[in-house]
């Protein structure tokens, strides 16, 4: 057997974690990417284990951040006979997700103070 390096979450990434979620994020996703961002990649297991979520969590979680293209995987033969592995890692650096992330977040402000600009339009 193989010794594992198991990461788990420090205070400053359960911080990071947090104002993600102030965006915003999904608990499961804010997780599963502030993990990501700390390594280059990992198992599924991995991700269970360090972001102390459930494999269905994980699953989810993956789903989304693969679909807005935030993350990538591949599959690797595992050691022994089986299903493979799939292997996740960051599609874009942290820096470019967060850029994204501000992207939205200005153009949803932006149609918020539209639309109170058209409320005051009728009052007026």
């Amino acid at each position: 057997m193989r010794p594992e390096k198991v990461m788990y979450f420090t205070e400053k990434e359960e911080e990071f974690t947090e104002l993600l979620m102030g965006l915003g994020l999904k608990r499961n996703v804010a997780k599963v990417l502030v993990y990501l961002a700390n390594t280059k990649e990992s198992t599924s297991r991995d991700i269970e284990r360090g972001t102390d979520l459930r494999q269905p969590e994980v699953s989810i979680a993956m789903r989304f951040l693969t679909e807005v293209n935030w993350v990538k995987s591949r599959e690797s033969r595992a050691e022994s006979k089986g299903r493979p592995v799939k292997i996740y890692e960051l599609a874009r650096p942290i820096t470019e997700i967060m850029d994204s992330i501000e992207k939205d977040k200005k153009r949803e402000a932006k149609t918020q103070l539209d639309l109170i600009q058209k409320l005051r339009e009728y009052i007026s």
